[in-house]
């Protein structure tokens, strides 16, 4: 496929990724991304090269042309997305260029949650789930955080066994990948263990490595979800299907800015969330557990970031609200902790339950049919959460 330098998808990634090069040169070291760039990943130079950009100025006036065409400014799907990852793009350009802003203003312009914590209601059904779990694999004694001790403690990897658990896993989710959603080839990761770092996991997509903060423990269920989160069916695959799709002439350009930290970012970690799910691969008891725990944790460190960066709260008491109510381990305590008060990243703590909320409903809308159109808009195209919830099954009613 030659893309048409006149599209909108075509100029917006020119525009990003021109954004991301410039930053980048601009930053010299110092930079807010700590020399990440606006898109970590990307893999699309050959086709859409990045715009050559020297004074900010530039930058804006480009967006703001972009802001205004006219299917950018459409009230369907497209044009839901295009408004949004418009306004996310030049949020971060306005915050590359030094400019100001609160941590609601970040999680709403920029991620493209709702600049709010979790609702307490949510997060009590959430906690009930877990109990129940919990209670239906007989972990019944002591408060929910003791029991998902215990329960982590039973079912721990031992050192020694987690590379060979990560190569079974690995197998599993690639062929089941390849059967439901798409066939990624020869593509494959090895495991990095890491210690200190402010992640659980993260996807070294082109060095073909999953780093793992090994200060965590880990159950089979939790490895499971990581692997699935990072490769298969997650972030790896996300990458190598808009690759293919843009390729084939079936997706516009932009959706090669699937990593960008952004208002894509939300579905992408939605995907990630989802992807056990995805793929059907709820074997036990104990993924019902991590699932519930996954949530649970997953909603309490949005209200935290919130608590810590926009209300203000002590580190120490957000960090015990996170420990009581979270039931997560301290590794992840204090990476959560690390990553809300990092001025970019911080508000892409919400990215996780926000996009998890929006992939999961379209999922269980979809149901047990044929997932193909699904995931061809969940895969071929990128999305924030609303342009997301907009999918229409075919045949339904209107």
């Amino acid at each position: 496929m030659t893309a048409k330098t006149s599209d909108t998808g075509f100029e917006l990634t020119a525009v990003t990724m021109g954004i991301d090069q410039f930053e980048r040169e601009r930053a010299q070291g110092d930079s807010l991304l700590d020399g990440e760039g606006l898109v970590p990943i990307y893999i699309g130079d050959d086709v859409v090269p990045p715009r050559a950009y020297s004074a900010w100025e530039d930058i804006f006036a480009d967006l703001d042309a972009l802001a205004a065409r006219p299917d950018v400014t459409a009230t369907d799907a497209r044009g839901v997305f295009l408004t949004s990852m418009v306004k996310s793009v030049k949020t971060a350009a306005r915050l590359f260029s030094g400019e100001q802003m609160s941590y609601a203003e970040k999680v709403r312009d920029l991620v493209g949650a709702e600049p709010a914590p979790t609702a307490e209601a949510r997060v009590a059904e959430l906690s009930d789930q877990l109990d129940r779990a919990l209670t239906d694999s007989g972990f019944v004694r002591g408060d929910l955080r003791q029991r998902v001790e215990a329960w982590e403690e039973a079912r721990a990897i031992p050192s020694e066994q987690l590379e060979a658990t990560f190569r079974e896993l690995m197998g599993i989710a690639k062929a089941r990948t390849a059967t439901m959603i798409f066939d990624t080839g020869d593509y494959d990761m090895q495991l990095n263990p890491l210690r200190n770092v402010p992640f659980t996991a993260r996807c070294g997509f082109i060095d073909k490595r999953m780093d793992l903060n090994v200060d965590n423990a880990f159950t089979r269920a939790a490895l499971k979800h990581l692997v699935a989160h990072e490769v298969f069916p997650g972030h790896s695959t996300q990458l190598l299907y808009t690759r293919a799709e843009v390729d084939a002439g079936r997706s516009p350009a932009d959706a090669l800015l699937c990593t960008t930290n952004g208002v894509t970012g939300c579905v992408q970690e939605g995907i990630g969330d989802q992807a056990v799910e995805l793929i059907d691969w709820i074997e036990d008891r104990d993924d019902e557990i991590h699932l519930a725990l996954r949530s649970l944790k997953s909603a309490v460190q949005t209200t935290a970031a919130w608590r810590l960066m926009e209300e203000g709260e002590a580190a120490d008491s957000v960090g015990e609200y996170m420990r009581t109510v979270g039931c997560g381990q301290e590794a992840w305590v204090q990476g959560r902790l690390r990553m809300a008060s990092h001025p970019f990243r911080g508000p892409f703590v919400p990215s996780y339950f926000a996009g998890n909320e929006s992939v999961r409903r379209v999922r269980e809308r979809v149901g047990t049919g044929d997932r193909t159109a699904f995931h061809a808009y969940l895969y071929g195209q990128v999305h924030s959460p609303e342009s997301l919830e907009m999918f229409e099954i075919e045949g339904a009613a209107a």
